[in-house]
């Protein structure tokens, strides 16, 4: 599922980052790599960003939805 589709506050990996060069180049650049484990904190309502946290840095970083329709994750489900 993409970021935009994910659940709030459950723990995610990030499976893939679809897009162009410039796309994962700015998401590296700001600490968002495959294999992260982030959590949707909050949607904003209509189209505004989201906002996602680092579960490892604690970093917050808001992403508009473009970009987040490219991020694959999945729902950890605690036993890994």
């Amino acid at each position: 599922m993409s970021l935009v589709e994910a659940p709030i506050n459950k723990p995610l990996r990030v499976i893939d980052i679809a897009g162009g060069e410039s796309v994962r180049r700015r998401l590296l650049a700001i600490g968002f790599h495959k294999g992260d484990v982030v959590e949707l904190d909050s949607l904003a309502i209509l189209k505004g960003p989201i906002l996602v946290r680092s579960s490892v840095s604690d970093m917050r970083i808001a992403l508009g939805r473009g970009i987040a329709r490219k991020i694959t994750v999945e729902v950890l489900d605690g036993r890994s």
